[in-house]
């Protein structure tokens, strides 16, 4: 599974961030979320999938 963060999207709500904190890095300039891997490691895709979920703006998308 792979994660992306759409930085047209993002809004820098940060909840991707709190949900699964190491899938994701955050802007120090304006907290704005990107995906800190290229792959979801196994036993981590549920909390990949609840990041995407908890993002007001759809900005995560999973493949």
């Amino acid at each position: 599974m792979k994660v992306t963060v759409d930085s047209t999207v993002c809004q820098g709500h940060t909840l991707c961030a709190m949900t699964a904190p190491d899938l994701f890095v955050l802007s120090d300039e304006d907290g704005h979320a990107a995906a800190a891997v290229d792959a979801v490691p196994p036993g981590r895709e549920e909390a990949a999938r609840e990041a995407a979920r908890t993002c007001p703006e759809q900005a995560v998308a999973l493949s």
